[in-house]
């Protein structure tokens, strides 16, 4: 997943992402590097979500 991708998982910006990722020493470290950026395994995002980010309530 890349940055874009996290964000609209996230429903944040690309940059609160950035944020994220560079502050919060639990998000995962990436994959990879690219040209278009941080890429990270979709699994470690679903992971670090589940165990940080609650359930929406209706």
């Amino acid at each position: 997943m890349g940055t874009a991708e996290i964000a609209e998982r996230l429903g944040v910006s690309r940059v609160r992402v950035h944020q994220i990722a560079t502050t919060d020493p639990s998000f995962p470290e990436p994959l990879d590097e690219i040209k278009a950026g941080k890429v990270w395994l979709a699994e470690d995002i679903e992971r670090w979500i589940s165990k940080h980010r609650p359930p929406a309530r209706s």
